[in-house]
């Protein structure tokens, strides 16, 4: 009925069954971008080291262990590593995220949702004072998968 990996023959939901995969190690790459005024950017890049950026990049890394709670069909996957990034940019903090496992099914879901919620924490600690970010350019910039080693 449906090319979708989570959809049955008869239009059930699933989870796919991941059982007779191979253990590889996988590795994914995921951004997003808050957009916002330049004078909150501004204000962002003031602050003190261990503030608001490192606030969203905890809650980032914090967000992607816990994936499989957030989206129901997700495998609960033992993280090998998370690294989420952000940069202040003139008018944007841009964030880069990367999950990695050696696991039976890839790690995109926690690279994305590290990133968007390191993108709502920055969203939450400046809303106070820009009513007009955006949240954009969410999306999975790399996937790999290699024979663990």
């Amino acid at each position: 009925m449906s090319d979708l990996s989570h959809v049955g023959e008869a239009g059930d939901v699933q989870m796919v069954d991941v059982g007779g995969k191979p253990l590889a190690r996988r590795r994914a790459v995921a951004k997003a971008t808050v957009r916002m005024a330049a004078s909150t950017a501004a204000q962002l890049q003031a602050l003190p080291k261990g503030d608001a950026l490192v606030t969203a990049q905890l809650a980032g890394i914090m967000a992607a262990k816990r994936t499989a709670e957030l989206i129901p069909l997700c495998h609960p996957l033992a993280l090998t590593h998370v690294d989420v990034r952000l940069e202040v940019r003139d008018e944007s903090v841009e964030i880069e995220a990367t999950a990695e496992t050696t696991a039976q099914t890839g790690v995109e879901m926690e690279a994305l949702v590290a990133a968007s919620v390191a993108a709502l924490t920055i969203y939450d600690m400046a809303k106070a004072v820009d009513k007009m970010m955006e949240i954009t350019g969410v999306q999975l910039l790399t996937k790999t998968k290699d024979p663990p080693g």
